[in-house]
């Protein structure tokens, strides 16, 4: 079984889409939180086959939306 690895940077123009692995792995948390943000809605995906694709820039509009803004230091 080959390694899935980190994916590469979005901003690349050979990425249009990831694997929910690939996903996970970006965004260093498990298939099972992808899985449940793709039936959510909170990532666009689609199938191919069996097989579950979602696009990058549903991921860096997710990444965007989640942004932290950094709180004033008193």
């Amino acid at each position: 079984m080959a390694r899935v690895g980190r994916p590469r940077a979005a901003t690349e123009a050979n990425v249009q889409s990831w694997t929910i692995k690939e996903t996970a792995a970006l965004l260093r948390i498990s298939t099972r939180t992808v899985e449940r943000l793709v039936g959510a809605g909170a990532l666009e995906s689609y199938r191919v086959g069996r097989a579950v694709r979602i696009w990058a820039r549903s991921v860096l509009a997710y990444q965007e939306g989640h942004r932290l803004e950094p709180t004033p230091a008193d």
